[in-house]
């Protein structure tokens, strides 16, 4: 099973790093194998030719080599995904929200994220405001690609301490197979 975490996070410490090490943890926990991939040097799409360019009939962008087009095989050979995202101005961290933008562009039609669970999660610093939008936009791209959302966590540096546990055991059970939609005990 493979686990695919797609982050947007610059740093490599601080509450969102934390959180992606739970998920991480939680996801080989329950015998996955884990692929971490950073949106940081991914840009912002193009809007080629008439708005949509070659990405919605071939799922292609055509569109520099910032690294896109390894990251979307990436996705799409992933068993499972998870968002980790850091909330800044109360979105997605711009990076990350350029490379969702442009792979529901490409993944439009092809359906290589259809019905995969993805666990969604938004972090807060700061005010700890911001993150019911931010997760918006994430569940936003899920229902355009046909994804599945498995589980949405917001977290922040108040609660940081019982959510951390929440992703771990979201990972682990993602990765033990456990389905997005069926009730447990």
């Amino acid at each position: 099973m493979r686990y695919q975490i797609i982050t947007g996070n610059p740093k490599q410490s601080g509450l969102c790093y934390s959180i992606q090490k739970q998920v991480e943890n939680g996801a080989k926990a329950g015998g996955a194998t884990v692929c971490i991939s950073k949106t940081n040097n991914i840009g912002r799409c193009q809007v080629c030719d008439d708005g949509w360019g070659l990405c919605r009939d071939s799922s292609f962008c055509t569109f520099g080599r910032d690294g896109f087009a390894q990251l979307q095989s990436e996705v799409q050979e992933a068993d499972l995904i998870c968002i980790i995202t850091p909330v800044y101005w109360a979105e997605v961290e711009e990076s990350l929200k350029g490379f969702l933008d442009r792979l529901r562009r490409c993944e439009f039609n092809n359906g290589a994220l259809s019905g995969k669970p993805v666990l969604l999660i938004a972090s807060a610093g700061g005010s700890g405001n911001g993150v019911l939008t931010c997760i918006d936009q994430l569940d936003r791209f899920c229902r355009h690609t046909d994804a599945n959302i498995f589980d949405c966590i917001s977290i922040n540096r108040w609660n940081c301490d019982y959510k951390g546990i929440a992703a771990y055991e979201a990972a682990k059970a993602m990765a033990k197979g456990r389905k997005p939609g069926v009730s447990i005990g």
